[in-house]
């Protein structure tokens, strides 16, 4: 079973959240394994409030390790983000970073060649699943 580190936007802004919520649906739906599949929640920061940083950062950076690759939806600014992709890359495993075209994203995402590093940008809910789709395939692959 294939598994995905979904990465998104928490403390930097939850405008996205719906968009967030169909991916992760979608990942699961496509049989994926989903360990953040709770930062797509509606009340993941209220749940998350009650959590220490350093076992969020323990706890993520373990799941990132045992992961397959990355889905990163980076419409919204993040710190937690970026060290996210950052350290996957770093780990040689795949990182996919959707963000709704329009929205600024950082030329540091734009602009990295890294193998392994997809950036795209969608429309539609629908096209960001056709996005994860093409980028699942090439991993089963």
């Amino acid at each position: 079973m294939l598994t995905i580190y979904f990465s998104c936007s928490l403390t930097g802004g939850r405008d996205d959240e719906a968009v967030y919520a169909r991916i992760v649906e979608h990942l699961q739906d496509q049989g994926v394994e989903v360990p953040t599949a709770h930062l797509a929640h509606p009340d993941v920061m209220s749940d998350e409030r009650v959590v220490l940083p350093e076992e969020v950062y323990q706890r993520d950076m373990a799941w990132l390790e045992e992961c397959d690759a990355v889905v990163a939806e980076v419409s919204t600014p993040s710190h937690g983000v970026g060290y996210e992709i950052a350290t996957a890359l770093e780990w040689g495993k795949p990182v996919l970073c959707c963000y709704a075209e329009g929205r600024p994203v950082s030329k540091m995402l734009l602009g990295n060649k890294q193998p392994g590093m997809q950036v795209a940008a969608y429309r539609t809910v629908e096209e960001v699943l056709a996005i994860v789709d093409r980028f699942l395939g090439a991993l089963r692959r």
